[in-house]
């Protein structure tokens, strides 16, 4: 509120002085109610930052909680050159002797080659099969069976393209069979050198022995005799690929691939081959994974008790307290952190049997934090892996430090949790303390005036009066002054 600054200039009274200290005597309760306020508010501020702090532990938990992380495996390739691999979660610790001595291979046919590739062929409708050829006798020569049969692979449906006038030449039919992926088929244009240099190639856009294509033809005989291939008849290109499966050996085991990805040949793992020849497969547990995963359990952790000691400070010197020094639900939370972490998970599963963190090599400071020996943690990661996980993890996820820990975490950040309790009181303190301060501050307001009021018309009498005395002390003195002459 403004208040007169002029106030007791007429009357010569200190009146504006003694409504300043009025009015600062009357503001006391609403500056308590705003101190009250910003200590409210602060500690909104700090139980958000715990909020936070905590779901970013959970969420370290919950991986440490989680078993597939424990069944992490990595695929090393002795030779490189001849495959590449990758596990899944599904993999199991082992090595592998892999021998390929054949990669999978897309059949590829050539027609006989024409002298313009713009000139009319003819028209009538191509429809593609594929198949697997077998018996009989291929001429590496022409590129030609003789005696073979075509079965066709079930489980792939023929498809047709019609030619006409708008794409009988040789580059229309390469561009129709192209725009026509349901072919399953590529076909490019190669120019051998000859006097009707121009061929047509069709490859299959699959590998393996059941892509052999076989080509059927109802239109003009122009076209039949450029296109028309049946394996086990009349067969008009030149298979210049062989379409075969991949071959190989997984410990000696014959293996068969339509396609270079293996999949499953050894379980959860998936081979890319590159080339003939033999390599090793050592699948391995990826313990550096789990490390990784631990330390940043440990880091987030140590993180939650820095800030859990920046708010519950006490300031002895300056005698100032953090936002939540000695706050129940933080103290509640901190311990049954603390408690959950100390109380040894049941043994289960196979192992050697660790139900302590300490076997592990994380311990609890005198600070408060945790601290990892590194040598201590590796060992027990090399040597004994699947007690780790049963440490952490149960395979039901109900039991090990990660699952109670995710669990418990969950359960202070959750809408029926003890910080979201706690954050709805202080809102509604801040609600009703804003209603007070309202209520306050109009009376506040009420009060200054009434005493402005009062001061004024004092002002104002005393200063009428001073006037008045001033006046008749003129007039005794102009009296005495003709009274002595």
């Amino acid at each position: 509120m403004t208040l007169v600054t002029n106030l007791g200039a007429a009357s010569g009274l200190p009146l504006a002085t003694l409504l300043s200290s009025i009015t600062v005597s009357e503001n006391q309760p609403l500056t308590a109610m705003s101190n009250q306020q910003s200590a409210y508010n602060a500690k909104l501020s700090a139980y958000g930052i715990i909020q936070n702090a905590l779901s970013t532990l959970q969420v370290a938990a919950a991986q440490l909680g989680n078993p597939a992380l424990f069944q992490n495996v990595t695929a090393t390739a002795g030779t490189t050159s001849v495959l590449s691999a990758t596990a899944t979660t599904t993999a199991g610790i082992g090595n592998y002797a892999i021998n390929v001595s054949q990669l999978a291979q897309a059949h590829s046919l050539a027609t006989a080659g024409v002298a313009s590739t713009t000139a009319a062929v003819g028209s009538g409708t191509v429809t593609l099969q594929f198949g697997s050829i077998s018996g009989g006798t291929l001429d590496p020569a022409s590129g030609k069976y003789s005696g073979a049969t075509f079965t066709a692979d079930s489980t792939r449906a023929a498809a047709s393209i019609t030619i006409d006038s708008s794409n009988n030449t040789l580059v229309g039919i390469r561009d129709a069979i192209n725009k026509n992926t349901a072919l399953g088929v590529t076909a490019s244009i190669v120019n051998d050198g000859s006097n009707t240099p121009n061929r047509l190639v069709l490859t299959s856009t699959q590998t393996g022995a059941t892509s052999t294509m076989k080509i059927s033809v109802s239109g003009d005989a122009a076209l039949s005799n450029l296109l028309s291939n049946d394996p086990a008849g009349t067969q008009n290109l030149q298979q210049t690929v062989e379409g075969k499966n991949a071959q190989m050996t997984v410990n000696g085991i014959a293996v068969t691939s339509a396609s270079n990805t293996v999949k499953e040949a050894v379980q959860g793992v998936t081979m890319t081959l590159t080339g003939t020849g033999a390599s090793s497969l050592s699948l391995q547990s990826n313990t550096a994974t789990v490390q990784a995963a631990i330390s940043n359990f440990v880091t987030t952790y140590n993180s939650l008790q820095t800030l859990t000691k920046q708010y519950t400070a006490f300031n002895t010197a300056a005698q100032t307290q953090a936002p939540l020094t000695g706050d129940a639900t933080l103290r509640n939370i901190q311990t049954r952190i603390r408690d959950t972490m100390n109380t040894p998970q049941p043994p289960s599963g196979s192992g050697a049997p660790l139900t302590m963190l300490a076997q592990i090599g994380v311990t609890f400071q005198a600070d408060g934090t945790m601290a990892i020996d590194s040598t201590k943690l590796t060992s027990a990661l090399t040597t004994n892996l699947s007690g780790v996980q049963n440490l952490f993890s149960s395979t039901s996820g109900a039991t090990g430090f990660g699952s109670t820990m995710s669990t418990l975490l969950t359960g202070f950040t959750a809408s029926n949790g003890p910080l979201k309790s706690a954050t709805d009181g202080l809102n509604s303190s801040l609600k009703t303390l804003a209603t007070q301060m309202t209520s306050t501050q109009s009376l506040i307001s009420t009060t200054i005036a009434r005493y402005t009021k009062q001061f004024t018309d004092l002002d104002t009498l005393i200063a009428g009066m001073n006037q008045t005395s001033s006046y008749l002390t003129q007039q005794f003195a102009a009296l005495n002054d003709t009274s002595s002459k």
